[in-house]
């Protein structure tokens, strides 16, 4: 007998939503953060369920980062790059994270 997972999911969907919602200015950086913080956590809710595994370590990237970092490192310009990086394919799933982590944030 197979143990079904009843904690609760976050679908790649859901992420890119919130991500397009920032990026459309429907919600501010710490709306998106707080979402964030709200929502992202690994050891009680599962990421990206049924996706392939490096979507899934890119949600889990995406999601980390907008967590943790200052809000006046967020560079809305740059919201596109974390949905790119999600959507990748496993080729470009190194060339999309080193442009999300690079661009997405000001150092």
């Amino acid at each position: 007998m197979t143990e079904t997972s009843s904690k609760p999911n976050i679908s790649k969907q859901a992420l890119i939503d919130t991500l397009n919602a920032w990026g459309a200015s429907s919600i501010t950086a710490e709306q998106l953060q707080d979402w964030m913080v709200t929502h992202y956590d690994p050891d009680e809710t599962d990421i990206g369920l049924g996706e392939p595994e490096w979507t899934v370590e890119a949600m889990n990237i995406v999601m980390n980062e907008y967590e943790i970092a200052k809000l006046a490192k967020f560079r809305l310009e740059n919201f596109q790059l974390a949905i790119d990086f999600i959507q990748a394919d496993e080729s470009r799933f190194n060339q999309t994270r080193h442009l999300f982590l690079r661009e997405g944030f000001s150092d």
